[in-house]
Protein backbone atom coordinates (compact mmCIF):
# COMPACT_ATOMS: atom_id res chain seq x y z
CA UNK A 1 0.00 0.00 0.00
CA UNK A 2 2.85 2.39 0.85
CA UNK A 3 4.48 1.63 -2.51
CA UNK A 4 1.24 2.38 -4.37
CA UNK A 5 0.83 5.63 -2.45
CA UNK A 6 4.40 6.61 -3.29
CA UNK A 7 3.83 5.91 -6.98
CA UNK A 8 0.58 7.91 -6.96
CA UNK A 9 2.31 10.82 -5.27
CA UNK A 10 5.13 10.67 -7.82
CA UNK A 11 2.61 10.75 -10.69
CA UNK A 12 0.85 13.77 -9.17
CA UNK A 13 4.23 15.49 -8.85
CA UNK A 14 4.57 15.16 -12.64
CA UNK A 15 1.17 16.82 -13.27
CA UNK A 16 1.95 20.55 -13.56
CA UNK A 17 -1.64 21.74 -14.15
CA UNK A 18 -2.82 20.15 -10.91
CA UNK A 19 0.19 21.35 -8.91
CA UNK A 20 -0.14 24.94 -10.15
CA UNK A 21 -3.92 25.02 -9.65
CA UNK A 22 -3.51 23.80 -6.07
CA UNK A 23 -0.83 26.44 -5.51
CA UNK A 24 -3.26 29.12 -6.71
CA UNK A 25 -6.02 27.81 -4.41
CA UNK A 26 -3.71 27.80 -1.39
CA UNK A 27 -2.46 31.32 -2.18
CA UNK A 28 -6.07 32.46 -2.54
CA UNK A 29 -6.84 30.91 0.84
CA UNK A 30 -4.11 33.09 2.31
CA UNK A 31 -6.34 36.12 1.68
CA UNK A 32 -9.01 34.63 3.91
CA UNK A 33 -6.42 33.60 6.51
CA UNK A 34 -5.08 37.16 6.57
CA UNK A 35 -8.53 38.52 7.34
CA UNK A 36 -9.23 35.86 9.98
CA UNK A 37 -5.89 36.66 11.63
CA UNK A 38 -7.02 40.20 12.53
CA UNK A 39 -7.15 40.49 16.36
CA UNK A 40 -5.90 36.90 16.64
CA UNK A 41 -2.22 37.39 15.81
CA UNK A 42 -0.30 40.51 14.77
CA UNK A 43 0.92 40.79 11.14
CA UNK A 44 4.67 40.63 11.77
CA UNK A 45 4.33 37.85 14.34
CA UNK A 46 2.33 35.83 11.81
CA UNK A 47 5.04 36.45 9.21
CA UNK A 48 7.74 35.28 11.63
CA UNK A 49 5.94 32.22 13.01
CA UNK A 50 4.92 30.91 9.58
CA UNK A 51 8.59 30.66 8.61
CA UNK A 52 9.55 29.18 11.97
CA UNK A 53 7.06 26.36 11.39
CA UNK A 54 8.28 25.85 7.82
CA UNK A 55 11.90 25.74 8.97
CA UNK A 56 11.10 23.26 11.75
CA UNK A 57 9.78 20.87 9.12
CA UNK A 58 12.18 21.54 6.25
CA UNK A 59 15.62 21.95 7.78
CA UNK A 60 15.94 18.38 9.13
CA UNK A 61 15.05 17.12 5.64
CA UNK A 62 16.80 19.55 3.29
CA UNK A 63 19.39 21.26 5.49
CA UNK A 64 22.00 18.78 4.32
CA UNK A 65 21.37 19.73 0.69
CA UNK A 66 21.78 23.41 1.57
CA UNK A 67 25.15 22.66 3.17
CA UNK A 68 26.10 20.50 0.19
CA UNK A 69 25.49 23.39 -2.22
CA UNK A 70 27.16 25.99 0.00
CA UNK A 71 30.03 26.57 -2.49
CA UNK A 72 27.45 27.78 -5.05
CA UNK A 73 25.50 29.71 -2.43
CA UNK A 74 28.31 31.54 -0.64
CA UNK A 75 29.43 33.96 -3.39
CA UNK A 76 25.79 34.85 -4.12
CA UNK A 77 24.59 35.00 -0.53
CA UNK A 78 24.05 38.82 -0.36
CA UNK A 79 21.73 38.67 -3.37
CA UNK A 80 19.90 35.64 -1.97
CA UNK A 81 19.38 37.49 1.34
CA UNK A 82 17.83 40.40 -0.55
CA UNK A 83 15.70 37.95 -2.53
CA UNK A 84 14.30 36.27 0.58
CA UNK A 85 13.92 39.52 2.51
CA UNK A 86 11.78 41.13 -0.19
CA UNK A 87 9.97 38.14 -1.68
CA UNK A 88 9.26 36.22 1.53
CA UNK A 89 9.59 38.57 4.50
CA UNK A 90 8.57 41.89 2.97
CA UNK A 91 5.80 40.51 0.78
CA UNK A 92 4.12 38.59 3.61
CA UNK A 93 4.51 41.38 6.16
CA UNK A 94 2.80 43.86 3.82
CA UNK A 95 0.22 41.23 2.88
CA UNK A 96 -0.91 40.74 6.47
CA UNK A 97 -0.81 44.46 7.19
CA UNK A 98 -3.07 44.96 4.16
CA UNK A 99 -5.54 42.42 5.59
CA UNK A 100 -6.14 44.75 8.54
CA UNK A 101 -7.40 47.54 6.30
CA UNK A 102 -9.02 46.00 3.23
CA UNK A 103 -11.09 42.96 2.26
CA UNK A 104 -9.94 39.51 1.19
CA UNK A 105 -11.65 40.08 -2.16
CA UNK A 106 -9.65 43.28 -2.73
CA UNK A 107 -6.41 41.55 -1.73
CA UNK A 108 -7.08 38.71 -4.15
CA UNK A 109 -7.94 40.98 -7.07
CA UNK A 110 -4.97 43.26 -6.44
CA UNK A 111 -2.71 40.21 -6.18
CA UNK A 112 -3.89 39.40 -9.69
CA UNK A 113 -1.86 42.39 -10.88
CA UNK A 114 1.34 40.58 -9.94
CA UNK A 115 2.08 39.23 -13.45
CA UNK A 116 2.00 42.79 -14.75
CA UNK A 117 4.59 43.82 -12.17
CA UNK A 118 6.64 40.82 -13.30
CA UNK A 119 6.37 41.94 -16.93
CA UNK A 120 7.62 45.39 -15.97
CA UNK A 121 10.37 43.91 -13.82
CA UNK A 122 11.55 41.66 -16.65
CA UNK A 123 11.87 44.71 -18.89
CA UNK A 124 13.80 46.68 -16.27
CA UNK A 125 16.09 43.80 -15.26
CA UNK A 126 16.61 41.97 -18.55
CA UNK A 127 15.42 44.37 -21.23
CA UNK A 128 12.58 42.05 -22.24
CA UNK A 129 10.32 44.19 -24.39
CA UNK A 130 6.55 43.95 -24.41
CA UNK A 131 4.47 43.78 -27.57
CA UNK A 132 1.57 46.15 -28.22
CA UNK A 133 -0.88 43.43 -27.17
CA UNK A 134 1.01 42.94 -23.90
CA UNK A 135 1.06 46.68 -23.27
CA UNK A 136 -2.70 46.73 -23.86
CA UNK A 137 -2.99 43.97 -21.26
CA UNK A 138 -0.97 46.02 -18.78
CA UNK A 139 -3.25 49.00 -19.35
CA UNK A 140 -6.45 46.96 -18.93
CA UNK A 141 -5.15 45.35 -15.74
CA UNK A 142 -4.12 48.76 -14.38
CA UNK A 143 -7.66 50.01 -14.96
CA UNK A 144 -8.95 47.00 -13.00
CA UNK A 145 -6.63 47.83 -10.11
CA UNK A 146 -7.84 51.44 -10.16
CA UNK A 147 -11.46 50.24 -10.09
CA UNK A 148 -10.75 48.26 -6.92
CA UNK A 149 -8.72 51.01 -5.27
CA UNK A 150 -11.39 53.65 -5.96
CA UNK A 151 -14.32 51.38 -5.03
CA UNK A 152 -15.78 51.51 -8.51
CA UNK A 153 -15.32 55.23 -9.15
CA UNK A 154 -12.16 55.44 -11.28
CA UNK A 155 -13.07 58.87 -12.65
CA UNK A 156 -12.81 60.27 -9.13
CA UNK A 157 -9.24 59.00 -8.73
CA UNK A 158 -7.81 62.45 -7.98
CA UNK A 159 -10.32 63.00 -5.19
CA UNK A 160 -10.27 59.55 -3.60
CA UNK A 161 -8.22 58.85 -0.50
CA UNK A 162 -6.79 55.43 -1.22
CA UNK A 163 -7.27 52.64 1.30
CA UNK A 164 -3.86 52.02 2.83
CA UNK A 165 -4.55 48.30 2.81
CA UNK A 166 -4.89 48.37 -0.98
CA UNK A 167 -1.69 50.41 -1.27
CA UNK A 168 0.14 47.97 1.01
CA UNK A 169 -1.02 45.09 -1.18
CA UNK A 170 0.24 46.80 -4.33
CA UNK A 171 3.60 47.38 -2.64
CA UNK A 172 3.68 43.69 -1.68
CA UNK A 173 3.07 42.73 -5.31
CA UNK A 174 5.99 44.90 -6.39
CA UNK A 175 8.28 43.10 -3.93
CA UNK A 176 7.15 39.65 -5.05
CA UNK A 177 7.62 40.63 -8.68
CA UNK A 178 11.24 41.48 -7.88
CA UNK A 179 11.59 38.04 -6.29
CA UNK A 180 10.02 36.30 -9.30
CA UNK A 181 12.25 38.07 -11.83
CA UNK A 182 15.36 37.44 -9.74
CA UNK A 183 14.60 33.68 -9.56
CA UNK A 184 15.95 33.52 -13.10
CA UNK A 185 19.48 33.78 -11.66
CA UNK A 186 19.11 31.49 -8.66
CA UNK A 187 21.91 29.01 -7.84
CA UNK A 188 21.87 25.65 -9.59
CA UNK A 189 20.41 23.54 -6.79
CA UNK A 190 17.19 21.62 -6.10
CA UNK A 191 14.12 23.82 -5.70
CA UNK A 192 13.25 22.35 -2.29
CA UNK A 193 16.74 23.05 -0.94
CA UNK A 194 16.69 26.59 -2.31
CA UNK A 195 13.28 27.18 -0.79
CA UNK A 196 14.60 25.91 2.56
CA UNK A 197 17.46 28.41 2.36
CA UNK A 198 15.04 31.25 1.58
CA UNK A 199 12.79 30.20 4.45
CA UNK A 200 15.76 30.24 6.85
CA UNK A 201 16.68 33.76 5.75
CA UNK A 202 13.03 34.86 5.98
CA UNK A 203 12.87 33.55 9.55
CA UNK A 204 15.91 35.60 10.56
CA UNK A 205 14.89 38.77 8.71
CA UNK A 206 11.39 38.62 10.22
CA UNK A 207 12.78 39.00 13.74
CA UNK A 208 13.51 42.76 13.46
CA UNK A 209 9.94 43.31 12.27
CA UNK A 210 8.58 41.51 15.35
CA UNK A 211 10.79 43.68 17.58
CA UNK A 212 9.60 46.82 15.80
CA UNK A 213 5.99 45.73 16.15
CA UNK A 214 6.41 45.06 19.88
CA UNK A 215 8.02 48.46 20.45
CA UNK A 216 5.47 50.46 18.44
CA UNK A 217 2.16 48.73 19.06
CA UNK A 218 2.88 46.42 21.97
CA UNK A 219 3.52 42.69 22.04
CA UNK A 220 0.38 40.68 21.30
CA UNK A 221 0.29 37.06 22.41
CA UNK A 222 -1.32 35.00 19.64
CA UNK A 223 -4.68 33.45 20.52
CA UNK A 224 -5.43 29.77 19.97
CA UNK A 225 -7.15 30.72 16.71
CA UNK A 226 -4.11 32.77 15.78
CA UNK A 227 -1.86 29.75 16.23
CA UNK A 228 -4.21 27.56 14.18
CA UNK A 229 -4.20 30.17 11.41
CA UNK A 230 -0.40 30.23 11.57
CA UNK A 231 -0.26 26.45 11.19
CA UNK A 232 -2.56 26.56 8.16
CA UNK A 233 -0.60 29.39 6.57
CA UNK A 234 2.70 27.61 7.17
CA UNK A 235 1.55 24.31 5.65
CA UNK A 236 -0.44 25.47 2.63
CA UNK A 237 0.44 28.97 1.30
CA UNK A 238 3.98 28.94 2.72
CA UNK A 239 5.15 25.40 2.03
CA UNK A 240 2.98 23.43 -0.40
CA UNK A 241 2.19 26.37 -2.70
CA UNK A 242 5.85 27.33 -3.01
CA UNK A 243 6.99 23.76 -3.61
CA UNK A 244 4.21 23.12 -6.12
CA UNK A 245 4.95 26.38 -7.92
CA UNK A 246 8.69 25.72 -8.12
CA UNK A 247 7.95 22.21 -9.42
CA UNK A 248 5.52 23.62 -11.97
CA UNK A 249 8.16 26.09 -13.17
CA UNK A 250 10.64 23.22 -13.52
CA UNK A 251 8.14 21.17 -15.57
CA UNK A 252 6.69 23.77 -17.97
CA UNK A 253 8.78 26.91 -17.53
CA UNK A 254 8.12 30.22 -15.75
CA UNK A 255 6.09 31.76 -18.57
CA UNK A 256 3.44 29.05 -18.74
CA UNK A 257 3.49 28.47 -14.99
CA UNK A 258 2.97 32.18 -14.30
CA UNK A 259 -0.38 32.07 -16.13
CA UNK A 260 -1.82 30.05 -13.25
CA UNK A 261 -1.37 33.05 -10.95
CA UNK A 262 -4.34 34.45 -12.89
CA UNK A 263 -6.52 31.99 -10.97
CA UNK A 264 -5.66 33.52 -7.57
CA UNK A 265 -8.13 36.45 -7.72
CA UNK A 266 -10.91 34.14 -8.93
CA UNK A 267 -10.37 31.64 -6.13
CA UNK A 268 -9.85 34.45 -3.59
CA UNK A 269 -13.19 36.05 -4.44
CA UNK A 270 -14.98 32.69 -4.26
CA UNK A 271 -13.40 31.78 -0.90
CA UNK A 272 -14.01 35.22 0.62
CA UNK A 273 -17.69 35.13 -0.31
CA UNK A 274 -18.18 31.47 0.56
CA UNK A 275 -16.16 31.22 3.79
CA UNK A 276 -16.31 34.62 5.48
CA UNK A 277 -19.39 36.12 3.79
CA UNK A 278 -17.69 39.19 2.36
CA UNK A 279 -19.99 41.21 0.09
CA UNK A 280 -19.21 40.95 -3.62
CA UNK A 281 -20.05 44.32 -5.18
CA UNK A 282 -20.63 45.05 -8.86
CA UNK A 283 -17.33 46.91 -9.08
CA UNK A 284 -15.55 43.78 -7.85
CA UNK A 285 -16.95 41.88 -10.84
CA UNK A 286 -15.85 44.65 -13.22
CA UNK A 287 -12.38 44.81 -11.68
CA UNK A 288 -12.01 41.02 -11.70
CA UNK A 289 -12.92 40.89 -15.39
CA UNK A 290 -10.46 43.69 -16.20
CA UNK A 291 -7.59 42.14 -14.24
CA UNK A 292 -8.08 38.65 -15.67
CA UNK A 293 -8.68 40.01 -19.18
CA UNK A 294 -5.59 42.22 -18.97
CA UNK A 295 -3.40 39.36 -17.84
CA UNK A 296 -4.82 37.16 -20.62
CA UNK A 297 -3.86 39.80 -23.16
CA UNK A 298 -0.41 40.18 -21.60
CA UNK A 299 0.16 36.44 -21.99
CA UNK A 300 -1.15 36.24 -25.56
CA UNK A 301 2.11 36.87 -27.42
CA UNK A 302 5.76 36.60 -26.66
CA UNK A 303 7.62 39.82 -26.35
CA UNK A 304 10.20 40.39 -29.05
CA UNK A 305 13.71 39.77 -27.82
Amino acid sequence: MIGALTRSTARLYEWPSLLLTLAAIFWAGNTVAGRLAVDQISPFMLTFLRWVVVMTVLWPIYGGQVREHWPQIRPRLPGIVVLASLGFTGFNALYYVAAHYTTAINIGILQGSLPIFVLAGAFIAHGTRASLVQLAGVLVTAVGVVVVATRGEPLAILEVEFNKGDLAMLAACALYAFYTVALHDRPDMPGTAFFTLLALIATLTSLPLVAFEALTSGFQVPTVNGLLITAWVAIFPSFLSQIFYLRGVDLIGPGRAGVFINLVPVFAAALAVGLINEPFAAYHAVALALVIGGIWLAQRTRAPQ
